[in-house]
C-alpha cells in the first residue's frame, strides 16, 4: 500500500482506536470494510487496521474518490 518502511513497520491499532482517533461510529467503520474502503486485518477475531492502510485511506480520501452527492431527506406525510 504505502510502500514505507517506517509507516508499514508500526504495530496495526484496532478498529476501535483508529473509530475514536477519526471521529467515526462503529457503525461508519462497518459500512467503510462493507463497502472495500478500508482494509482490516483479523487477529484473534477482532478487527485491526495496519498503518498502511490508514495512509492509504486518508490518500483516497482527498483525493475525493469516496465522493457522492448528498441525499434531500424524504418530505414524510402527516
Amino acid at each position: 500500500m504505502s510502500g514505507d518502511p517506517v509507516i508499514d513497520s508500526m504495530p496495526p491499532i484496532s478498529m476501535s482506536t483508529f473509530g475514536e482517533q477519526a471521529g467515526l461510529s462503529p457503525s461508519t467503520l462497518w459500512r467503510f470494510r462493507q463497502k472495500g474502503w478500508l482494509q482490516t486485518i483479523n487477529i484473534s477475531g477482532r478487527q485491526y487496521i495496519s498503518r498502511a492502510a490508514i495512509a492509504d485511506f486518508n490518500r483516497r480520501a482527498e483525493s475525493g474518490e469516496f465522493s457522492g452527492e448528498v441525499q434531500k431527506p424524504n418530505k414524510s406525510k402527516s
